[in-house]
């Protein structure tokens, strides 16, 4: 995810948005809309966007049904406040421990986390890593194991004693250790959660993992390098964002930035420009990395080896329950900035898996297999066989999945999938305002996904690629806010090419603005929050939705405080607010332990020296419980 991160050079911080004159929605379209949506769906909840700039509103009803909402809300809790310090909040009623910090260990005899120097080389692959994101759950034999990315690193906090400099290769190799994923086997006492040390289940897997490559991509020319001339095989994963569990148990893990992590030594002869391989452009590659990789590992140097790059940028699959397992990157699901993977099955079996491309003008992708999946049955292939499909997202609030094949898009079907946003492109997909991550209701077919903002609307954000007009889910000119777009798939089939949409929120805020800007009106001075990322729905129905975005608590964002998590009801539209992180962090990562008793919730790159008060900030994953040991999920 990238939101107001300083480490992030993909994305501008919140301090460069400009000031804007926002528009006013026109009342004629806004009640044109309604009464459209609603003879369609019948919704109590939802927002409803249309048009190039008009109506953005709610569907009316929620004012006139608020108490009743209210009496029968099926939140367990009473939401708190926003709150602007520097530690975590949770409802009364409700209590957070620690589960795992930054530099952990996960074995004996490993060097312990040092609170001015952080973790040495020696460790930086045997401990929690940095920058907790995505994870995922599981049970195997009675062990409760946790799938967790760490998707980026803070130079300054892990190489102190060079001011946050790479300086050698042993500095290049001790952030490489400290990125990718964490496997580890977690239980419970009379104190709490914690890790499970010299489990057998315990792994990192990084940067120099082996991996193996599969899918139609695989072998393919654009893939293979002098290291492996074969295509199908590759060294590592980076830059992990959001997450996936397969109906079979494994955790997909997705790449996210990873166009920042190369670089080339090659220096411009005579001013001209550095010669730059197709694709390198819209996928945002740049001539220096974040971390100055390519000046001590020739892997990441482009101008050694050109194809580097494409071999990241794809969901990985992981077998969380056996140590020995190969990670497999799954070239039929595209390659581009993927958020997470959100996996359901269509009607008669299929896989299929939503994925968002995290950047501003780019889309929103399904993935559906040929192959049905039968509980118990073989598993291989269904990632590797299938179709790619875009979204496009029709004024009427209609929508169709568009095949990305070789008759749709002119392209080799290899080629469709290493550069997946240009086969989008062709074929006229709507460009959303950063799609990230995607939840599918367990009791309803319906999924939503997070468009976190985008203050680039009708700029052209990379080469090649297309503007963001407003219309459609993206009803706002200059959206430092945020929506949630939702669909439901025809005939209650996630393997429809066909949906119906509407917007389940747009945040705002009502205590500055009387417009559009003041969010739908599930909205209110109790419940306010910016840049909706992460999202999951647990087993009740109920879709909790993690923030990362402006907590300045000022201006357009007074009232808003610290990146926070809310509950939300898909039926009546209700949200409240359910846990505050400490001031500068994001909240990011959700999953349940197998009794549904303790969330799990990630808390990345927090502002100051949460949690042990240290000199080092250092992320973490915390155990979240009710008093009385009752269901909280």
């Amino acid at each position: 995810m990238t939101g107001n991160r300083q480490t992030d050079l993909s994305d501008l911080s919140f301090d460069e948005l400009d000031e804007h004159n926002f528009p006013r929605a026109e009342e004629n379209e806004f009640d044109r809309v309604v009464e459209r949506a609603i003879s369609r769906r019948g919704f109590l909840g939802g927002v409803l966007a249309f048009g190039s700039g008009a109506a953005v509103m709610g569907t009316g009803l929620l004012d006139s049904t608020s108490a009743q909402a209210q009496a029968a809300s099926r939140f367990a809790f009473t939401p708190i406040a926003a709150q602007t310090d520097g530690t975590v909040h949770v409802p009364e009623g409700y209590d957070w421990k620690l589960l795992a910090r930054w530099g952990d260990p996960y074995f004996s005899g490993v060097d312990a986390f040092d609170p001015e120097t952080g973790v040495s080389l020696e460790a930086s692959d045997k401990v929690f890593g940095e920058n907790t994101d995505g994870m995922e759950s599981f049970v195997y034999n009675g062990h409760q194991l946790l799938a967790i990315n760490h998707e980026y690193v803070n130079p300054k906090i892990n190489l102190p004693l060079t001011g946050g400099e790479t300086e050698t290769a042993e500095d290049a190799l001790k952030l490489q250790n400290m990125q990718g994923v964490s496997v580890i086997e977690i239980a419970e006492d009379d104190s709490g959660w914690s890790i499970v040390v010299d489990s057998p289940f315990n792994r990192r897997i990084h940067q120099n993992t082996p991996m193996k490559i599969s899918g139609p991509a695989a072998g393919h020319d654009l893939l293979k390098t002098e290291a492996d001339p074969s295509g199908t095989s590759a060294l590592g994963t980076m830059n992990n964002c959001g997450s996936g569990k397969t109906p079979w148990g494994t955790y997909l893990t997705c790449e996210e930035n990873f166009n920042t992590y190369f670089g080339t030594t090659e220096a411009s002869q005579d001013q001209k420009p550095i010669e730059r391989p197709f694709g390198y452009d819209r996928y945002g590659i740049a001539n220096e990395g974040r971390y100055g990789y390519e000046k001590f590992d020739p892997r990441f140097d482009f101008s050694k080896n050109p194809n580097e790059p494409n071999r990241f940028g794809w969901i990985v699959e992981i077998d969380p329950t056996d140590p020995n397992n190969t990670p497999v990157k799954r070239t039929a699901l595209g390659r581009f900035k993927h958020e997470n993977a959100e996996v359901v099955l269509s009607r008669d079996g299929r896989v299929v898996v939503y994925l968002g491309d995290d950047e501003r003008g780019e889309f929103l992708y399904k993935f559906v297999s040929n192959g049905s999946y039968v509980p118990g049955g073989p598993t291989e292939g269904l990632l590797d066989d299938g179709t790619l499909y875009v979204a496009k997202f029709n004024d009427d609030q209609s929508g169709e999945w568009l095949a990305l094949t070789p008759d749709t898009t002119g392209m080799p079907l290899a080629e469709i999938l290493v550069y997946s946003r240009i086969a989008a492109s062709k074929v006229g997909a709507t460009t959303m305002d950063r799609p990230e991550w995607v939840a599918a209701n367990p009791h309803a077919v319906e999924a939503y996904c997070c468009l976190t903002n985008n203050k680039n609307r009708g700029v052209k954000t990379n080469a090649g690629g297309d503007e963001t007009p407003v219309g459609g889910p993206n009803p706002r000119e200059t959206n430092n806010y945020g929506q949630i777009v939702r669909w439901f798939p025809r005939e209650d089939d996630h393997g429809s090419t066909t949906f119906d949409w509407d917007l389940y929120v747009m945040a705002g805020n009502p205590t500055v603005h009387k417009d559009a800007y003041a969010g739908s009106e599930n909205v209110n001075e109790g419940n306010l929050f910016n840049s909706p990322d992460g999202m999951a729905f647990d087993s009740s129905g109920i879709v909790w939705i993690q923030t990362d975005g402006d907590d300045s608590n000022e201006g357009d964002f007074a009232g808003m405080g610290n990146n926070q998590m809310l509950a939300g009801d898909p039926v009546t539209g209700e949200i409240a607010r359910f846990m505050t992180g400490p001031n500068g962090c994001e909240v990011t990562g959700l999953c349940w332990s197998a009794d549904r008793r303790t969330m799990f919730v990630g808390i990345q790159h927090p502002g100051s020296n949460w949690p042990d008060g240290g000199k080092l900030t250092r992320s973490s994953v915390i155990a979240i419980k009710r008093s009385d040991n009752g269901l909280i999920g």
